[in-house]
């Protein structure tokens, strides 16, 4: 209908005074009702003289160009053109004066609108003023406070011997060849498998695969897969497994399933060697075996230095969302939870159009998305807050940092520049980075010590 094409920026109506639309000089009436929440309606009532020129305007248009039985051209009497074309021009003058009075009613109320307004006509009679109202969600005002009483945790994290000695097993590993075994299947053993899953005697989807490759202690299929195939030699049989009750796909949370396995394969890992190959892998600049350690430990060291800012900087605004507490709009954080479900979605290979709302629920969202919303407006006004300005030396100096991470950094830094949305998503890091050195200055931190593998266990 018009009524849903009526929508514009506020922005749209410009700066130029001499651009404006002629109702500016006229006396528009806004009233701002609060409702539930974050809920207002606001009501504008439009002066009639706005109505009558717009109408008597398109009217005199057709007039020049309307052709009519009985009549020359350009002398059809207003009253037979009212009678055949009123009720378009009377929805085409409502429409315009609604896309010209929302935004200026909006704009000089200051209000933050976080959704569409869904708008209601309250008056439309061509010889009395135009009312009409707009149901929106408006985005909270926040004033950030301070406790003096909640402190947020600086953490450092303590490498021992033995976490640089599991991180290069698990390199060896990692880097290793599988072997085929003719011996029954042991823990961190791969096999090759072809299943078929069934509930009740019926398959379901993404129930089977064929030559699939699964490595036994990896926890990557649902309790009691990997279990039931220990102690296996390449034979078929039949196990029986229950879906986790919080499985991502709501019919199959709680439910047995029968799965008939084929064990193909069955293949033990032989560990790389560490040698100049390895080296070569892992883009390591050494030469010699026993500086391996030494590199291992300062990548671990890196790894480390990042993860305790981090943590630290996680800390520091779950210490100020509980010490802000505010409501967030409806719509915004209804739509952050559908983001977050569609990029689940496509880390498995689905879309929106092809999965059902049994896979990954909008619901299991909510509650990551109101905080990821709270967050993203608490930074928003601590920036204000702080006067943190995101100058061009300072993105500059970021991106040289990032530069020294590539081959050949003077051509990274030439292709960066031409990259919009990473070169905002550096900006933002860049304000984080200044805002994380404020909030140091006026929040009260407590040290927290944990261990390199409390950490790699999380």
């Amino acid at each position: 209908s018009w009524l849903e094409r009526w929508i514009v920026a506020p922005e749209a109506v410009g700066s130029n005074p001499i651009a404006r639309p002629s109702y500016e000089r006229k006396i528009m009436k806004v009233s701002i009702k609060k409702l539930k929440d974050l809920e207002r309606k606001i009501t504008v009532t439009v002066p009639i003289k706005e109505y009558e020129t717009k109408f008597t305007a398109k009217l005199k248009n057709i007039k020049t160009k309307a052709k009519v039985d009985g009549f020359r051209k350009g002398n059809v009497p207003n009253d037979v053109l009212e009678q055949r074309y009123g009720a378009s021009i009377h929805n085409e003058v409502i429409n315009e004066i609604i896309q010209e009075s929302y935004p200026k009613a909006i704009a000089e109320n200051k209000i933050r609108t976080a959704s569409s307004p869904q708008v209601s006509i309250e008056s439309e009679d061509p010889k009395k003023p135009l009312v009409y109202s707009a149901m929106i969600e408006v985005f909270p005002e926040i004033k950030p406070k301070f406790s003096r009483w909640s402190n947020y945790e600086k953490f450092e994290i303590v490498i021992e011997e033995d976490d640089i000695d599991l991180a290069i097993k698990d390199i060896k590993k990692r880097y290793g060849e599988w072997n085929d075994v003719e011996r029954a299947a042991k823990k961190d053993d791969q096999v090759i498998i072809d299943f078929i899953g069934k509930i009740n005697g019926e398959e379901f989807e993404g129930n089977s695969a064929k030559d699939f490759k699964l490595v036994l202690g990896s926890n990557s299929m649902i309790p009691g897969f990997e279990d039931s195939i220990i102690g296996k030699k390449p034979s078929k049989f039949t196990i029986q497994c229950k879906f986790p009750d919080d499985y991502f796909k709501k019919d199959l949370a709680g439910v047995e399933a029968n799965f008939d396995i084929y064990l193909k394969q069955i293949q033990e890992i032989k560990e790389a060697k560490i040698n100049k190959e390895l080296f070569t892998k892992l883009q390591m600049d050494i030469k010699e075996s026993s500086e391996f350690r030494d590199e291992i430990t300062q990548r671990m060291k890196n790894e480390v230095s990042a993860q305790e800012k981090e943590l630290t900087k996680e800390s520091m605004y779950e210490t100020l969302l509980k010490t802000n507490n505010f409501k967030i709009p409806k719509v915004t954080l209804n739509e952050q939870a559908d983001l977050m479900r569609k990029d689940a979605l496509m880390r498995i290979g689905h879309s929106e159009d092809n999965a059902g709302d049994d896979l990954f629920p909008i619901d299991t969202f909510l509650e990551k998305a109101e905080k990821r919303v709270k967050l993203d407006l608490l930074f928003s006004e601590l920036i204000g807050y702080f006067e943190i300005k995101s100058e061009k030396q300072k993105i500059d100096e970021f991106i040289e940092e990032e530069s020294k991470r590539y081959k050949d950094p003077e051509q990274y830094k030439k292709w960066i520049i031409g990259q919009p949305n990473q070169m905002e998503q550096f900006r933002m890091v860049v304000l984080e980075k200044q805002l994380v050195e404020k909030l140091e200055n006026v929040l009260k931190s407590k040290k927290k010590v944990i261990k390199f593998s409390e950490l790699a266990n999380k």
